[in-house]
């Protein structure tokens, strides 16, 4: 019997003297919490998009708690709901949320945009574009394999004749599309009516007009009607300024390519 209750004895002696150590250990070695980060981080949705500008949302609620910014209305997905709760979690007053929306700065579906090959490897613009860039003619084309509808997380794209489309009702201003598109055709822009070049192309006319339908060719003649000096052309290839644009819709009605469209 007493070599059965020794060992008890000792292991039990073992097993209180390290409750003990590790009790004391909790108290000393504790790392304090920050309250306001807590409450913060339990008022954004966790999508950690990083369209806020910081890193995910632990970045941009420490941000928030330790005083780098002031503004409560930097996360797209939560818009003014979110930006009304952290402002009472930290006691402020609220900045309104600005709406932004993915655009696709491309027009060249399959019935406008020439090919180049049959692609028949993985289902996947990254992928696509090791290949010689995919299918699509156009160097800076959009590839049409759907990674943008694959990662946005409110299926806010689909696809329509091998071409993303952004539901806008839908998107959230997330920013995930923008990093899934490997020719950097996406944007996120403010939601206005305003116009914009969905095009990319920086080729020169003759070449752009080779590859896609509604291809920019840089002519200059939006640039030429637009009265406030909005538009310009660099590389080829105009763009819009949205600060100076009223949504006049001169520089469309001249393009006879197409290119420029309504946000």
């Amino acid at each position: 019997m007493t070599s059965i209750l020794i060992p008890v004895l000792i292991v039990a002696g073992i097993g209180l003297v390290a409750g003990v150590g590790l009790s004391v250990a909790s108290v000393l070695m504790a790392v304090p919490t920050d309250e306001t980060f807590d409450r913060v981080r339990e008022c954004l949705p966790g999508a950690n998009c990083g369209a806020c500008g910081y890193s995910g949302c632990d970045g941009y609620a420490k941000a928030l708690s330790s005083g780098q910014t002031e503004k409560t209305g930097l996360c797209a997905p939560g818009g003014d709901d979110v930006a009304q709760k952290v402002a009472a979690a930290l006691g402020v007053e609220a900045t309104a949320a600005v709406r932004k929306v993915a655009v696709i700065h491309c027009r060249g579906d399959r019935s406008l945009a020439e090919t180049k090959m049959n692609y028949h490897g993985t289902k996947s613009c990254r992928t696509a574009k090791q290949l010689y860039g995919g299918d699509n003619a156009c160097p800076y084309g959009c590839i049409g394999l759907g990674d943008c509808r694959k990662f946005c997380p409110y299926g806010a794209i689909t696809m329509q004749n091998g071409f993303p489309l952004v539901h806008k009702d839908v998107c959230k201003g997330c920013g995930v599309c923008v990093a899934s598109c490997p020719k950097g055709l996406i944007s996120l822009e403010t939601l206005a009516d305003v116009y914009t070049v969905r095009c990319r192309n920086t080729q020169k006319g003759a070449a752009a007009v080779k590859v896609c339908k509604a291809s920019c060719i840089g002519c200059g003649m939006c640039v030429k009607a637009c009265e406030r000096g909005a538009v310009t052309v660099t590389d080829f290839c105009a763009v819009i300024d949205p600060a100076r644009c009223i949504g006049c819709g001169a520089c469309a009605a001249v393009c006879k390519r197409g290119a420029i469209t309504l946000q």
